[in-house]
């Protein structure tokens, strides 16, 4: 059991950092979810969970360590709050921009300073600059 949950830790992190350098802001997005979901089972696996042993408190032999698991719900809470505001941020990214590249530009086509909404109503109203 041990060695599963350490293949499964050890495949979330990899594709975490995988997709964390990829050059789309929705994989770097993916990819800080997969790599927060392997430090939060890294925690958890660290408190060593005893099956049916009473959490602290009293004088037993083997207990429950509740630390983990509260660490592991705030991280639960905070990496949901900032995966979504990640997300809304490269949709905002990518409406000004025209672009879901992490710099802004595509290595083949560069866009101006304008916006793709800036530049098509340039385009339908006719106006010259």
């Amino acid at each position: 059991m041990e060695l599963l949950v350490a293949i499964t830790i050890g495949v979330l992190t990899f594709s975490g950092i995988y997709l964390i350098l990829r050059a789309r802001t929705f994989s770097v997005a993916l990819g800080l979810t997969l790599f927060s979901y392997a430090v939060n089972l890294f925690l958890f696996v660290m408190g060593r969970l005893h099956t049916g042993q009473p959490a602290v408190l009293n004088d037993a032999s083997s207990y429950t360590d509740p630390v983990p698991q509260a660490l592991v719900l705030t991280a639960i809470v905070i990496g949901f709050a900032m995966t979504s505001f990640v997300l809304i941020l490269a949709l905002r990214a990518y409406t000004e921009l025209g672009s879901d590249h992490v710099d802004g530009v595509e290595k083949t086509k560069k866009i101006t300073g304008l916006g793709r909404n800036k530049q098509n109503k340039k385009k339908r109203t006719g106006a010259k600059r």
